[in-house]
């Protein structure tokens, strides 16, 4: 007998609980992405472009920019499928905190868990979820808050 899967899988703000945790696999950053990130964005602040500048700074070399650790983040949360087809919108980005820098061979993992759970709406529920943006050794590096909008199972008739 064959089985079938999708992608995204189907899923329902009913399938997620307060408290429920994923935990991501690894992305090692590399200089590339750095300066990719750069490039893309126009942010060419020394702290991320110049090595001979960040040689002389409190980090001793260049560092990835915040929102590109967010922005890994969010994808590797993505990539992992736990939402699977559910959200159907961004509402917030909240209380994010960045508390390590981060290097050019980091590996960085996500664990996030789902500390808001609101059915208030009839066809759509409120999911909070906690991101904590971990290093190779473990270290909190960024945490944040992102909230959206997931759709609701809708009663069959």
């Amino acid at each position: 007998m064959s089985r079938s899967f999708v992608d995204p899988e189907p899923k329902w703000f009913e399938d997620f609980e307060p408290g429920d945790v994923m935990t991501t696999r690894g992305r090692t950053v590399d200089i590339g992405d750095i300066t990719n990130y750069a490039g893309l964005t126009g942010d060419h602040y020394q702290l991320h472009t110049d090595d001979a500048f960040m040689q002389n700074s409190r980090f001793c070399q260049r560092i990835a920019h915040g929102p590109l650790t967010f922005s890994l983040a969010v994808g590797l949360v993505g990539l992992s499928g736990f939402y699977g087809d559910a959200i159907v919108a961004l509402v917030e980005i909240t209380a994010l905190k960045a508390l390590k820098p981060v290097f050019a061979g980091d590996t960085l993992h996500v664990v996030a868990t789902v500390t808001v759970h609101d059915a208030s709406g009839p066809k759509y529920g409120t999911l909070g979820v906690t991101y904590s943006v971990r290093n190779q050794s473990g270290n909190e590096v960024m945490t944040f808050l992102q909230t959206m909008l997931a759709k609701r199972r809708q009663p069959e008739n």
